[in-house]
């Protein structure tokens, strides 16, 4: 499938000249532990998410409340990852200075965030999902799981470019469609690539 903005594009970035180079924006991976279905299933190409997977896009959109400062652009939950892309933009971001996560919110070095607030927003997307799964669990009977719902880590890359942008966004749009190939997919035959190349997935 051939991505269309006007189509896809869930929430269009409010940032004109925006500059993908001060690393400020990221695609996101984060893995249900174990690689374990619980948030729905792939069916002729299509995520059908389960109640569990609707929760989980719900927390994903809250971001945005959550945290005035960042803004979520293309995901999708799938079976047992989500994918998005995160773009962190500062306090004053629409018609401000664009540099990204300035030093109030912590130096970038080396094309690395140091004590960017990414982890932060992982981190409470992670608890706020993992608190609700429990509930749903002990209350409507959603599938169990074992240790932890998350993987420790989450997969992170730097958006540097639009063509990247452009990329990325593409790669997630198409994620069910390319379900039987993906290297998260537990009884997938053989992992297709990554829209990064030579970057780390979940670990």
């Amino acid at each position: 499938m051939t991505y269309d903005l006007q189509r896809h594009h869930r929430r269009s970035l409010r940032l004109k000249g925006y500059d993908y180079s001060q690393a400020g924006a990221y695609f996101v991976t984060i893995c249900a532990n174990h690689r374990k279905c619980l948030f729905g299933e792939v069916v002729d190409g299509e995520m059908r998410m389960n109640d569990a997977g609707r929760m989980i896009e719900k927390w994903w959109l809250e971001l945005n409340r959550a945290f005035p400062n960042m803004e979520t652009d293309e995901y999708v939950v799938m079976p047992n990852h989500v994918h998005g892309i995160v773009v962190i933009v500062g306090p004053d971001h629409v018609g401000a200075d664009l540099r990204v996560c300035p030093d109030a919110m912590g130096a970038h070095h080396g094309g690395a965030h140091i004590g960017a607030p990414l982890p932060a927003i992982i981190q409470w997307f992670k608890t706020m999902t993992t608190n609700e799964y429990i509930r749903g669990v002990r209350t409507s009977g959603w599938t169990p799981f074992a240790g932890k719902l998350w993987q420790r880590n989450y997969y992170e890359h730097i958006v540097r470019d639009e063509s990247s942008l452009h990329r990325i966004r593409e790669y997630i749009v198409n994620n069910p469609l390319q379900w039987a190939l993906d290297r998260e997919n537990p009884e997938g035959a053989v992992r297709a690539p990554s829209p990064a190349k030579d970057e780390p997935w979940c670990v």
